[in-house]
């Protein structure tokens, strides 16, 4: 996706006009505008060349982006945010002053009798000449507003610019000609006529409409600024610069000047400059600002660092293996500027409304004046009725509904490491249905420990350990290494060997002391010692736990067995007991076999487990779990690749390859299970508030406009001044920012308010679990009959409805869940009536 930086928007209509203009493009297959970001996301095979002028000719300006956003640089509309901060200050102080003024002498000395200099205090023509003044200087302190609107009517495509302006104007405007009237009227020496156009007076209107959108417009540029600050604390973790070793001197260089390869240090207290591989030194880094994880990680030689984490303790030594726009922080970044970029799906109804808002606005504001003119009303009264819908329509709320909720959504998963790659499976990932975990390295650790010491006779454990270790230092086997691991935390050494063979398949032999020792399955040690019973019942009681059992001899003598296994995680139960409060399916795939997975399956609660599948194989099964519900894949290894592509959504586990994470829709860079349901939750709680925002924003323009075209006026008395209706508007982008900004609070790891959806699975196997079923029914007479026989099926907890007819004899039920024929059948004739079929 090539990015750009868009200026001169004001609000959706601009956005929408935009988009349009540029989709519209041949050779552009998408396109998406953020009103939040000032920015535009496009893909196709179209010259920058071309889409820049589209944009232009669209009556904006357009600029190519970088491909990373750089620290500092969130927005770049010819301000930046702090910049636009400091002029919309300045010229709302300056609106302030002057309309304070305009105020005194227009509504302070006529209706509170505040006192005036007396060369004005009896002469109303030059009051009104000082209300013009005034009114004329705040409209030029804030003629952005008529420039962009005016420039968006030349280029047929007016913009809530154009409503602010036309509605000030149009209240200037009359406000001069009443002053042009009262002069003629005065001249020709009749006062009383002269008097009555002080009450045709508009010019405060005028002054504080603009004002009030000014306060509007600084309220939510500061709301709008808070949602990016995610991305802003991110960009700013980035260290400026890094020591680096060349010719065997330590020199401080620019962090964006180390290139691959380069060693570098860090001592205690420092932040990593770039990615890396630690070459010397043992230490412990604080990895919170890339995965969320506040406990500090140990780093040895040969463990891979992070750039922008904290070396907490000891000196080390570090290759840079990934620099600048490469390195994990850069890639975090651009997802999350990616994600701000694009459009999520609930988004569309609000795109297509805002494009025609502001043209119907106009045509609304025009009709509500020729109406009121039409039933005798005065020509002040009419237009202060349609300036009133101009100034309280509000297309940005609109505009702004969706994307500031997916930028503090996407924000608040960045913090606590989950990554979301656009806007789209933020909003998706909400719907799952399905989720598919793989098993090694997602439900399991992915790395085999020693589970069970059992040695045989009178050996005791730490003799059988010796023993296992003389043989499995030897060798490369990941088994083996297991072992080595857990010699090593027990500070065992391995005892030197001779004539050491591996045979593949069966096990290890050499020689200790002169001593033949040998271990491996089952098999290879029985053929050459005898095994005793009491062995042989703890090994298959472990090989039923999914545990590999490790036997080992001396001398033809049994010595004991090692249970080796991949442990799950002990994070994951709980993931998955929490993924099914959520009336979510899980299924465990795995390519190991079907004892093993049986038991890890069940160690895990999942619903279903299916084994002995390989990477194409796994893909097809999610291709048929799509069929059943919105199916989400998660997987960490290269073999997860193909089904985390088929999936609606695929999940990526951080710690996992980088095809894997390429393949995915969303990241969790934590490698923590827990971090699914959390995933799902925020999703839901993002697509909840986008909800509660467009609701607002519909809500308001559908009460507002009736309410300023004095709708309302005959029936309760309520009658709109413009001044209260160009409040209204500043505020109500405001208060939808503000609700987005509340998703910064949502805690994505507390299941406490997690309720169970009623989420259907098809079952292609199974007809009874239809979303709809049909039953027919004998002995209904009537609507009370059909009342009895509605209430008798909504009562089951997945019948959504009941739709029941005694003149079809039939009742047709909406499903959220399976249930038998027989279920509904029973209920049915429990109130008396006869089911005929179903």
């Amino acid at each position: 996706m090539r990015k750009y930086n868009i200026s001169g928007m004001s609000c959706a209509a601009c956005s929408a006009r935009v988009e349009k203009a540029v989709s519209s493009l041949e050779g552009v297959t998408s396109c998406s505008v953020s009103l939040l970001t000032n920015s535009m996301g496009v893909e196709g095979s179209a010259p920058d060349s071309a889409i820049i002028k589209a944009v232009t000719d669209a009556g904006y300006g357009a600029s190519s982006a970088d491909s990373v956003v750089k620290a500092g640089t969130v927005r770049n509309d010819g301000l930046s945010e702090t910049g636009e901060l400091s002029t919309l200050k300045r010229r709302l102080s300056a609106s302030i002053v002057f309309l304070l003024i305009l105020v005194y002498i227009s509504m302070g000395h006529s209706m509170l009798g505040l006192p005036l200099p007396a060369f004005m205090a009896e002469n109303h023509i030059i009051i009104g000449l000082s209300q013009l003044l005034l009114s004329a200087i705040v409209m030029v302190i804030n003629q952005k507003f008529f420039i962009n609107g005016t420039r968006g009517l030349f280029h047929r495509s007016p913009n809530m610019d154009t409503l602010v302006a036309m509605g000030s104007m149009a209240s200037f405007m009359y406000s001069t000609w009443s002053l042009f009237a009262m002069a003629d009227a005065q001249v020709n020496g009749d006062i009383t006529k002269a008097m009555s156009y002080t009450h045709e007076f508009y010019f405060e209107s005028a002054a504080m409409i603009v004002t009030l959108i000014t306060v509007g417009k600084l309220l939510e540029t500061r709301s709008k600024g808070k949602t990016t600050d995610a991305l802003k604390s991110l960009m700013q973790l980035s260290p400026k610069t890094a020591t680096v070793i060349r010719a065997g001197v330590e020199t401080e260089i620019a962090a964006d000047d180390v290139v691959k390869g380069d060693i570098f240090v860090v001592r205690p207290g420092q932040s990593i400059p770039v990615d890396g591989i630690v070459t010397d030194g043992e230490s412990a880094v604080n990895e919170a600002a890339v995965t969320g994880e506040s406990i500090p990680v140990d780093k040895r030689p040969g463990s891979a660092v992070t750039a922008a984490t904290v070396n907490t303790s000891g000196y080390l030594k570090c290759e840079a293996t990934k620099v600048g726009e490469d390195t994990t922080l850069s890639q975090i970044i651009k997802l999350v500027s990616d994600a701000a970029a694009t459009k999520a799906p609930i988004a569309k109804t609000a795109d297509k409304v805002s494009g025609i808002f502001v043209p119907a606005v106009i045509i609304i504001a025009a009709v509500t004046f020729i109406i009121w003119m039409l039933v005798g009303k005065s020509t002040g009264y009419a237009l202060a009725r349609a300036i009133s819908v101009l100034v309280i329509s509000c297309p940005c709320a609109l505009g702004l509904a969706t994307p500031v909720a997916i930028m503090v959504g996407n924000g608040t998963g960045a913090r606590n490491g989950i990554l979301f790659k656009n806007a789209i499976s933020l909003e998706q990932t909400g719907k799952v249905s399905i989720v598919a975990l793989d098993k090694t390295g997602t439900i399991t650790a992915g790395e085999p420990v020693v589970t069970n010491i059992i040695p045989a006779g009178e050996r005791t454990e730490e003799e059988l350990l010796t023993l296992a270790l003389a043989l499995e230092a030897h060798s490369e086997h990941p088994l083996a290494k297991a072992i080595i691991r857990c010699c090593s935390t027990k500070g065992m050494v391995p005892e030197d060997v001779t004539g050491f063979m591996a045979l593949s398949g069966n096990g290890l032999v050499a020689k200790r002391n002169g001593v033949k020792i040998s271990g491996g399955n089952l098999g290879f040690i029985g053929s050459s010692a005898d095994i005793p019973e009491d062995i042989r019942a703890v090994s298959e009681k472990l090989s039923a736990e999914g545990k590999t059992p490790l036997f080992f001899a001396e001398d033809g003598k049994t010595a004991g067995l090692i249970a080796v296994a991949d442990v799950i995680r002990k994070e994951s139960p709980e993931a998955v007991k929490q993924l099914k409060n959520m009336g979510i399916k899980v299924i465990m795939l795995t390519g190991d076999n079907e004892v093993t997975a049986r038991a890890i399956g069940e160690q895990a609660g999942v619903d279903e487990v299916i084994a002995g599948l390989l990477p194409d194989e796994k893909e097809a099964v999610v291709r048929r779990l799509k069929k059943q519900g919105v199916t989400a894949m998660v997987g960490d290894g290269i073999n997860d690749a193909p089904a985390l592509t088929s999936a609606d959504m695929g999940i990526a586990v951080g710690a996992g390859t980088d095809v894997a994470i390429d393949a995915a829709d969303v990241v969790l860079m934590k490698n923590s299970l827990a971090d699914v349901p959390a995933a799902v939750r925020l999703s839901r709680a993002t697509l909840r508030n986008i909800r509660e925002n467009l609701f607002w924003a519909f809500l308001y323009n559908i009460i507002g406009i009736p309410l300023a075209a004095g709708a309302f006026i005959k029936l309760f008395g309520w009658e709109l001044h413009p001044m209260f209706g160009a409040a209204a508007m500043s505020l109500s982008s405001f208060c939808v920012v503000t609700n987005a900004l509340r998703l910064n609070m949502f805690k994505p790891y507390d299941p406490s308010r997690d309720k169970k959806r009623s989420v259907h699975i098809k079952d292609e196997e199974n007809p009874d679990s239809s979303t709809e079923k049909t039953i027919k029914i004998k002995g209904m007479m009537c609507e009370h009959c059909e009342a009895r026989v509605k209430k008798a099926l909504e009562e089951l907890k997945v019948v959504e409805s009941a739709e029941v007819s005694h003149k079809k004899g039939t009742a047709v039920v909406k499903l959220c869940g399976d249930i038998s024929s027989d279920e509904l059948k029973q209920a049915v004739e429990a109130a008396g009536y006869k089911v005929v079929s179903i």
